[in-house]
């Protein structure tokens, strides 16, 4: 493709098959960083870790409500720092990624949205809105201006900045508005890199609007054994490629195997997502849908990458190192490669199903690069031709299970300084050192293997291990990979070129090819480490439970219907709503309803612990226990609500799911009457969708209407499409009325006295009827059900009693819990196991002696039924939720019962390590059994 001046000027300049920066061809290998979630103090060990192992590049997000704790309220000191970061990036040499949002989706609360968005009346997230691009252009001004300071050219190393982040999983109304409108902010902040937008399901509009000057981008996210991977993408490099534009892929998984897939396809940038892991410090976690579908992000980010939290090596990134030496080792001739015609390359023998995607890469100089990848579990002897060339030849080419070879057929050697060409091999030719005047080839196998050269006027001065054979006028070398095999050749110019062949095994390990061309191997670590016992002096101290913590921050008192607490300006951690109710005298409390509540609300009347519910956002009725037995139910109510983390990702199965949704409640009313109304409804079947006025309103001839239990009838149409009516008289002293059908799988809409009382989901199946009920007076229910033949309808409930009505609402946060640990006044020494009572909270705080030589500690939890919440030296390192309670969520994420307190936070080798244990009602009882302190 011919490239205009004023392109080849660009600092960064994109082709089909090209990404120039600063005039260099380069293939990007690029592994996500996230600052917001590894000390600052590391920041530069894990930039020179990645750099180490293969990658050039990283990808990091800039989390909006990271910088904006408070409205108009910012930060970027201390661990907060960006341009600290992107410093490092530059004096490390890593290339940089930008991704700004304003969303950015990562598991992080709220997909870094401020959560007082949520609260502002008529704003449409993610979208061509005048609200929303408002608020984020204010975000913009922070940011954008630092960004342009360190792109590539201007101080730093900036070669692309992403707006948004997979905006077609959103339903965004605009996609090419909103893009456009973000784009026209980046540049008016002097960006000047290219703007890119990424696609998670593959809608490159949605995504990205295909706005003007926006590159769309793809995130891929398959099986890593799926045979039809690279014919999928092939396509979007196809498409892109006629655009002028190369087949960047800016998330994907993390194994090497599926990298070197996507390369086979001509993908110019690969970005495995989370190959260096973090931890979500502070309130940060979010709530998403990797659930059933609600589920709770673990403090702990870890998906398996190369780098552990805490910074350990894993296998993985030696397969990193390998392909990026790889990459390395054919430079430009690679990094402009295009993918090469149909048919270039067949597989002619191979086990069924085992050589998936085979496909190869003309590479710029000349030659190919062919691609062939074993999917399955087996080894497998594939027999190839690439560009008419069969391969093997002379050997057996093997296959592990899971691997993937780039083999070269017809490839110059002027590459690497010399005349002659590499005709083929069935090892992979990963590194190249020039040595004096001495050029050395490595290359790797598994079994047998063989090289095939092309040298005029080459001689053979010695071999170990291979065997060669000269035969019109190649030069084929055939070796057995268990021992290491080298050929030294003397060319026509008086120079040498050494080929070095080994196992592959043995090439994950090479270190480093040194000046005399001896080869240095390392070892794999093994970070698998016994726990230490350390003496630490634990104290406990009870807290209060029914009540906010005394150093909470009191946000008024309000009256009438509560809100959520981002109603109330509180947008991470603990909230407290303080309730008085006043249900008539003659009637006997039987429970709490509470409404729209999220994420874990734990309830208590009086001193009374009642329960802790996880209702995902929908309505949850929580019975009391006898009155009998227990006395009557003392007020005031208290919730304590904790913000697990607002969702990273808009799902409208779950109410609290949704990108937008609030955390708390709405509402608490005290339940006097529990209704079953399951049984004897008339039911009617409909021929359409149309609310029929005669069927749902007050008065109807429904007495040829059969009578059946609510969803009872038997219908041989497909949808099933029917009304259901049936009455209730509202009690006179009662305000409250909800609707709640239990186990329903279908979609209803309830109607009372014809009025539209709003639609009922699975997801969400309660419906508040207060509105549209006269105390006293007889109701009219009718439900039109749309449901499929076999689901359930569910049974059908009616709670009647008194809604709360005067509030007192507090919060806590990171600040207030550490100023409460330090407030206690008595704390009694103690060893664990220690146990609580259902309902209870209390501090153990102890002090942790050393840092383990300034590296930290992984603390491990053993107990059951217990919520911790986990700051060390004041900062929050880790909230766990032990198994044993029917309330607990799903959670995923990482490690579920351990944190990780970092080393660089000790203070003078010594810090307090302070755990807020809340139990939870379960059936096993709540016990900190252990705490286990593994050395980083």
């Amino acid at each position: 493709m011919m490239k205009s001046p004023a392109l080849a000027a660009a600092p960064v300049s994109l082709a089909a098959n090209e990404v120039r920066i600063q005039g260099k061809s380069e293939l990007l290998l690029c592994a996500s960083l996230f600052y917001f979630r590894i000390p600052r103090a590391l920041w530069r060990e894990r930039m020179l870790q990645l750099k180490a192992f293969g990658y050039n590049a990283i990808d990091v997000y800039f989390p909006w409500n990271y910088h904006e704790p408070e409205e108009g309220q910012w930060d970027f000191a201390g661990e907060k720092d960006v341009r600290a970061f992107l410093q490092e990036a530059h004096e490390t040499g890593l290339f940089v990624v930008a991704r700004p949002g304003p969303y950015i989706c990562s598991e992080w609360d709220g997909g870094a949205l401020p959560a007082y968005l949520s609260a502002v009346e008529g704003m449409r997230l993610r979208d061509n809105d005048p609200l929303f691009l408002a608020a984020t252009a204010k975000w913009f001004d922070r940011i954008l201006p630092v960004l342009k300071a360190y792109e590539i050219g201007s101080g730093g190393t900036i070669v692309a900045v992403q707006l948004d982040n997979e905006l077609d999983f959103y339903g965004c109304k605009d996609p090419r508005g909103y893009i456009s409108a973000l784009r026209e902010m980046a540049l008016e902040r002097g960006i000047a890199v290219p703007l890119i937008a990424c696609a998670g399901q593959g809608g490159l509009m949605e995504a990205s609007g295909f706005a003007d000057g926006v590159v769309p981008t793809c995130n891929f996210y398959p099986n890593d054994r799926d045979r039809a991977f690279e014919e999928k993408v092939g396509r979007y490099q196809e498409l892109l490629a006629g655009k002028g534009l190369p087949l960047l892929v800016t998330e994907t998984n993390r194994s090497h195997f599926l990298l070197r897939r996507l390369l086979s396809c001509g993908a110019k940038l690969l970005g495995p997502y989370l190959q260096v892991s973090g931890t979500d410090f502070g309130f940060t976690n979010a709530t998403n849908n990797w659930g059933k579908p609600l589920a709770f992000l673990t403090s702990d980010y870890d998906f398996g990458g190369m780098i552990s939290p805490e910074g350990h090596i894993r296998p993985e990134a030696y397969e990193g190192r390998l392909l990026g030496r790889l990459m390395a080792a054919y430079g430009a001739t690679l990094a402009e490669a295009a993918p090469a015609e149909q048919g270039t390359m067949r597989t002619l023998a191979a086990p069924e199903g085992a050589a998936a995607g085979s496909r190869a890469l003309k590479l710029r100089d000349g030659g190919y690069l062919g691609f062939v990848s074993n999917v399955t579990e087996e080894t497998a002897a594939v027999v190839l031709e690439i560009a008419g060339t069969r391969i093997p030849q002379r050997s057996t080419l093997r296959l592990e299970r899971w691997r993937s070879l780039a083999l070269p057929v017809g490839v110059p050697l002027r590459a690497w300084g010399i005349e002659g060409t590499l005709l083929h091999a069935t090892a992979e030719l990963w590194s190249c050192r020039k040595l004096g005047s001495k050029t050395v080839l490595a290359f790797h196998a598994e079994g047998q293997g063989e090289i095939v050269l092309n040298i005029e006027g080459a001689t053979v001065l010695e071999t170990s291990g291979m065997d060669a054979d000269e035969a019109a006028g190649a030069l084929m070398l055939t070796f057995d990979s268990s021992e290491d095999a080298a050929c030294r050749i003397a060319l026509p110019d008086g120079s040498v070129l050494e080929l070095i062949a080994m196992d592959r095994s043995r090439a994950l390990l090479l270190e480093e090819i040194g000046e005399g061309g001896e080869l240095r191997f390392g070892e794999m670590p093994d970070h698998r480490k016994e726990a230490v016992e350390l003496d630490i002096p634990w104290t406990f101290s009870p807290v209060e439970a029914d009540r906010p913590l005394s150093t909470s921050r009191r946000h008024g008192f309000s009256a009438g219907g509560a809100g959520y607490l981002e109603s109330y300006g509180i947008q991470r951690g603990y909230g407290w709503y303080v309730a008085e109710t006043e249900p008539p005298q003659a009637a006997e409390p039987q429970g709490l309803l509470v409404r729209n509540g999220s994420d874990v609300l734990s309830l208590y009347a009086g001193k009374r612990y009642l329960a802790t519910i996880v209702p995902g956002g929908s309505s949850r009725y929580v019975p009391f226990a006898d009155p009998a037995t227990d006395g009557p139910i003392p007020i005031p109510i208290t919730v304590r609500a904790e913000i697990w983390g607002h969702s990273n990702f808009d799902d409208i199965r779950l109410p609290g799911l949704r990108l937008h949704a609030g955390k708390g409640l709405t509402g608490l009313a005290t339940v006097t009457k529990v209704i079953p109304l399951t049984g004897n409804w008339r039911v009617k079947a409909a021929t359409d969708r149309e609310p029929k006025e005669e069927w749902i309103g007050r008065t109807a001839d429904e007495a040829l209407w059969p009578i059946v239990s609510f969803g009872g009838w038997l219908s041989s149409a497909r949808p099933a499409l029917e009304y259901y009516r049936n009455r209730f008289q509202a009690a006179g002293d009662a305000n409250c009325w909800t609707l709640h059908f239990d186990g329903l799988q279908a979609s209803v809409h309830v109607f009372v006295d014809g009025k539209d009382a709003g639609p009922v989901h699975p997801g969400d199946p309660y419906v508040d009827l207060s509105a549209f009920v006269q105390p006293g007076e007889p109701v009219q229910l009718a439900v039109f059900m749309d449901r499929q033949p076999g689901p359930a309808a569910g049974k059908v409930t009616l709670y009647e009693g008194v809604a709360a009505n005067r509030w007192e609402i507090f919060s806590g946060e990171e600040e207030q819990l550490h100023a409460h640990a330090q407030s206690l006044q008595e704390a009694a020494s103690v060893r664990l196991p220690v146990q609580l009572e259902a309902g209870d909270m209390g501090w153990l705080i102890g002090a942790v002696g050393h840092s383990n030589g300034g590296k930290g500690w992984r603390v491990q939890a053993k107990g059951s039924n217990l919520k911790l919440t986990a700051l060390f030296n004041g900062r929050l390192v880790g909230r766990i939720w032990l198994q044993g309670s029917r309330s607990r969520p799903f959670f995923t994420g990482g490690s579920q019962d351990s944190f990780y307190v970092p080393g660089p936070w000790f203070r003078e080798e010594a810090g307090q390590l302070a755990l807020l244990l809340e139990a939870v009602d379960g059936e096993a009882p709540s016990v900190l059994e252990e705490l286990s302190f593994r050395p980083v």
